[in-house]
């Protein structure tokens, strides 16, 4: 079970009751510690030390940070959340608006090969 505090997603950034909600949800048997929304190394690095030896999941978004970056801090798990989604609408809007003020189709040829998709779900 993931015991997860919104905080930051709320507007309430405050680092010290985040850490005081995940404290509680891993003393009450949380598997993982999840706060979206924290996204500077000194807030990554405080919850994680704060919970541990519990892993902590983080909502990678923009950031900035590699995985590499984020294991350094101690994160033992990411999500990108609706991020891949909002990525795959960006291209969608982008040719959709192509069409509709250009009326040219240039951006369809940015897709992914349909060949190389069909190996990779077969």
């Amino acid at each position: 079970m993931t015991g997860r505090c919104e905080g930051f997603l709320v507007g309430q950034a405050d680092l010290d009751m985040v850490i005081g909600r995940l404290k509680a949800y891993s003393e009450a048997g949380a598997d993982c510690l999840y706060a979206p929304g924290i996204r500077t190394k000194e807030q990554i690095s405080a919850v994680v030390k704060a919970v541990h030896p519990k892993p902590v999941n983080l909502l990678i978004g923009t950031s900035g940070l590699s995985v590499a970056e984020a294991r350094d801090l101690g994160v033992r798990r990411i999500s990108v959340g609706g991020s891949l989604a909002r990525t795959a609408w960006a291209g969608f809007m982008r040719t959709a608006r192509e069409m509709a003020d250009k009326g040219t189709f240039t951006e369809l040829g940015s897709g992914y090969p349909g060949g190389e998709l069909n190996k990779m779900f077969s």
